[in-house]
């Protein structure tokens, strides 16, 4: 749909009407008349769909990687994908799943240094800097799982109430459960 968002907006303008990506969307605004900028402008990669306070949340964690590492030191000397990956979900994505919020190295959301991985991992492609040692990959597997699932959901069309950590103690009042420590093997 974005793809041919520019050409919506130039067909609308053409016929001097709004549309109803006008109408039905805040994503691009409206174009003023007296402004041409307006028309080639919501045509543009937009900064404006992003968070601002998750943006600087992600600057923080930046921050912190840069006084550790050196700013920008995966731009020059490059990274290896295994170890973003193994930090985003291991040492992030996975502890945040299990109801840790908050790295308890940085003081940050969990989520966010997974985006920070996940966006040195970008930049570092972006720029021919990152070591892809990925194994030899598999394909097909999703629509064979998905098919999968949904024979499953056929099979048990009322499963049982998961056991997960909000729970409703009184009616319309929900609290979260505390996670549990981790005793080992």
């Amino acid at each position: 749909m974005l793809k041919g968002l520019g050409n919506a907006v130039m067909e609308m303008l053409e016929d001097d009407k709004p549309g109803p990506i006008f109408e039905e969307h805040s994503l691009v605004g409206n174009v003023k008349d007296s402004n041409p900028k307006d028309a080639i402008g919501v045509t543009k990669a937009p900064i404006s769909t992003v968070s601002f306070p998750v943006m600087a949340e992600l600057g923080v964690a930046m921050l912190e990687g840069a006084l550790k590492y050196g700013k920008h030191n995966y731009r020059e000397i490059g990274v290896r994908q295994s170890v973003y990956i193994d930090a985003c979900i291991n040492r992030h994505l996975g502890p945040w799943i299990e109801g840790q919020d908050t790295d308890p190295d940085s003081g940050l959301s969990h989520l966010v240094k997974a985006m920070a991985c996940l966006m040195i991992l970008r930049d570092a492609q972006m720029r021919g800097k990152l070591v892809d040692d990925r194994p030899v990959g598999t394909v097909e597997y999703l629509p064979v799982l998905n098919q999968m699932v949904k024979d499953l959901l056929a099979k048990y069309p009322k499963p049982k109430e998961p056991f997960i950590a909000i729970k409703e103690v009184t009616p319309g009042n929900f609290e979260r459960l505390e996670p549990d420590t981790y005793r080992g093997v």
